[in-house]
């Protein structure tokens, strides 16, 4: 069961990839009482979160954009394919697991033309594959998933980055972190990324609910001089950006109603986890996976993921022992207070 030293109802231990288990402040941010949207406490309370991502993403560059919008992690494809790609355009998507399908998927939706490099279950692109395919096509996006959920795989981003700094330096580079933002080493300048992504409810530790991305500068002035305009409404950075300038700026703006209990969640979150040097965050994750990874394998169990530079410190996906399937083991361990995820990669769901 969760932690006793918890205010929480007693529940079962939510173990899963996201949501997860929120702390007892974030979720006392949770009943908030009822605000308005401008108003001036809760423009404030956007604003400061706006600014601390930059801390959690770490860029320093003011032209960088973020963005908090209503929506799962699936909003930040959109946000993506609608803004950064025009149709009949090429994006390579690096493919580690199911979510590439998936971002391929939404590129298409768009008119955008996705070309996926596949990799082994368990494995990634290596860089001469990749190397090879910026060479052979101009690409508008590659897109890479940080960490991919079905399969617990770790894309090296930032030797990715170095290769398409070198190969294709006007293509813009897309990371996927919906699992890695938080708890994977990112430095969004550093490793000179044009878009990141993730959501509220994984390595943040809020509830399930926004959509969070930062922009680069480049990124930024490729959508101001594209040709044709967003084929979203909802998902427009034309929309979005000058509403996210002013929460930032802490002045009243209004496009669509922020989530305002969902916002004081995310700064309760960010708070803390901006506390400390992110690079103290990335070692604490790094010293409890190894930890599981050394358990499971002293109990015979086996990794997706096989090589030790492609699994993931974010999340341990595990192969059942043999000769079972998750609706044998999984109610098991809920009985006994855990709550596991079951597969979700259609080669080895079982």
């Amino acid at each position: 069961m969760a932690a006793p030293t918890s205010s929480q109802e007693s529940h079962p231990s939510l173990l899963i990839p996201g949501p997860i288990e929120s702390t007892d402040d974030v979720a006392k941010s949770m009943s908030h009482y009822a605000q308005s949207h401008v108003g001036a406490p809760f423009v404030n309370t956007f604003g400061e979160s706006l600014t601390m991502l930059r801390d959690l993403f770490q860029t320093k560059n003011p032209k960088s954009q973020p963005f908090v919008i209503a929506g799962s992690g699936t909003l930040g494809w959109d946000l993506v394919a609608a803004n950064l790609a025009e149709p009949g355009e090429d994006v390579l998507v690096l493919h580690t697991g199911y979510f590439a399908d998936s971002f391929a998927d939404c590129f298409e939706t768009y008119g955008v033309k996705p070309t996926q490099l596949k990799a082994d279950v368990g494995s990634r692109p290596q860089l001469p594959e990749i190397e090879k395919a910026l060479k052979e096509k101009k690409y508008k996006l590659l897109t890479v998933t940080h960490v991919d959920t079905s399969t617990g795989v770790l894309s090296q981003i930032k030797a990715l980055s170095d290769l398409v700094q070198r190969v294709s330096p006007e293509t813009l580079l897309v990371v996927d972190g919906v699992c890695s933002i938080g708890a994977e080493e990112l430095h969004f300048d550093d490793m000179k990324f044009d878009v990141a992504l993730t959501a509220s409810q994984k390595a943040i530790g809020c509830p399930p609910g926004l959509s969070i991305m930062m922009v680069s500068e480049k990124a930024m002035d490729v959508f101001r001089n594209r040709k044709s305009p967003p084929g979203s409404y909802y998902a427009s950075f034309k929309n979005w950006t000058p509403i996210m300038q002013n929460y930032e700026a802490k002045k009243p703006s209004y496009f669509a109603t922020p989530p305002t209990q969902l916002v004081q969640a995310l700064h309760t979150a960010l708070k803390a986890i901006t506390q400390k040097p992110m690079s103290e965050r990335f070692a604490t994750h790094k010293k409890a996976s190894d930890r599981v990874k050394k358990a499971i394998t002293e109990m015979g169990l086996k990794q997706l993921a096989g090589e030790e530079e492609n699994q993931a410190h974010a999340m341990t996906a595990i192969y059942l022992p043999e000769g079972l399937t998750p609706p044998e083991i999984l109610p098991k361990l809920m009985e006994r207070g855990v709550v596991f995820a079951g597969g979700l990669h259609k080669q080895i769901a079982t």
